[in-house]
């Protein structure tokens, strides 16, 4: 079956976004196609997964959480996934399906995703996930070169843009074709995504548990083909204040949490909710929101925005349903410390951040 969607990644959030996103857009004839999912790591552990995500019946992803005031508890089958394929073991077909079938291409491939290291050309496959897919764009361009709308939703600012830089970088250091380059730059569509949505548990084979709330943010721009129509996506102007909101509330306090529950040596299986009901490290996140976020947004003429988003955030890490481990939040902690706070002081450098500085400084 063609595939206009090629995803990257199988992770538990993109099971419980874009793949339940595009399913439920399908049944309503408001999405290109189904997707083809590749799993762009050697990770034999997901061999399972794999499997699961392709089934007839599809999997199951269990929505939990309050939301309007009402609680929410209800499963749904996500069925847009027609095929799961691994790049160590089906790179020729996945080639294939990118030159001839796909349309769009989505990404979630880890905080260190984009990272291209220095035994990336070892084998015949590039180790890295930009060099997969350096190979993969040569062949679409040597196909012919249709156009296409690559949606990255890895957590990196401005992620199209990022991607879009190193692509060339690589294009013009390994393939040497100015046709080629020209085509990545003008051709292909490099979206800058943002992605909202506490995905807090996996279900085996397949399948996840998450909160009600969710947010696909994409910067339009032209020529640009949206995944699906759904309530949920939205097509904008400027990312820029969805983003700061996501990014320098939401993820914030997420590090912020983490840090705490790092440095204190805290319960290894503590979830957010959990250590939420500790007074004193509840009474400190919000001292942090009111006396550093707060201001900050408020000298970038976003305060209205800031003031409701805090309490919705307090909201979501409060989920009764959702068991959202620190221990998953602190993986990477120092590059999630120098995007979600460092980065958030380089933002409002006029505003006083003693506490978050002392996180970032350490």
């Amino acid at each position: 079956m063609p595939t206009p969607i090629v995803q990257f990644g199988t992770s538990r959030f993109l099971q419980a976004h874009a793949d339940l996103f595009v399913s439920e857009a399908l049944q309503k004839g408001e999405a290109p196609g189904r997707i083809t999912v590749v799993q762009t790591t050697g990770s034999s552990e997901r061999s399972g997964r794999l499997a699961a995500l392709a089934r007839p019946e599809g999997f199951p992803v269990i929505i939990r959480g309050i939301q309007g005031g009402e609680r929410i508890d209800t499963t749904q089958q996500v069925t847009s996934v027609a095929r799961a394929l691994s790049t160590s073991e089906h790179w020729s077909e996945v080639r294939e399906i990118v030159a001839e079938q796909a349309g769009i291409l989505i990404s979630n491939t880890g905080d260190t995703g984009y990272r291209v290291g220095d035994d990336d050309r070892a084998t015949e496959i590039p180790c890295s996930f930009p060099g997969k897919l350096l190979q993969l764009l040569k062949s679409r361009f040597d196909a012919g070169g249709r156009a296409l709308t690559i949606l990255p939703c890895e957590l990196v600012s401005r992620n199209g843009d990022v991607l879009k830089a190193l692509m060339l970088e690589l294009a013009v250091a390994r393939v040497n074709d100015a046709a080629f380059t020209k085509w990545l730059g003008k051709d292909v569509v490099w979206a800058n995504t943002l992605v909202d949505r506490i995905v807090s548990e996996p279900l085996e084979p397949a399948g996840a548990i998450a909160e009600p709330y969710a947010l696909w943010a994409i910067e339009n721009q032209p020529g640009l083909r949206p995944p699906c129509s759904h309530p949920c996506v939205r097509l904008v102007d400027d990312l820029t204040p969805y983003e700061k909101l996501k990014v320098h509330i939401l993820n914030l306090g997420h590090t912020v949490l983490a840090d705490l529950w790092l440095r204190e040596g805290r319960d290894p299986n503590e979830t957010v909710r959990e250590i939420l009901a500790d007074t004193a490290i509840a009474a400190r996140l919000d001292h942090i929101y009111k006396s550093e976020v707060i201001p900050a947004f408020a000298a970038k003429g976003l305060e209205s925005e800031a003031l409701d988003y805090v309490p919705a955030t307090l909201e979501r890490f409060r989920n009764p349903f959702l068991n959202h481990r620190l221990s998953d939040i602190a993986n990477h902690h120092r590059e999630k410390v120098e995007r979600r706070i460092a980065d958030f002081r380089r933002w409002s450098p006029n505003t006083r951040m003693p506490e978050l500085s002392a996180i970032a400084d350490q």
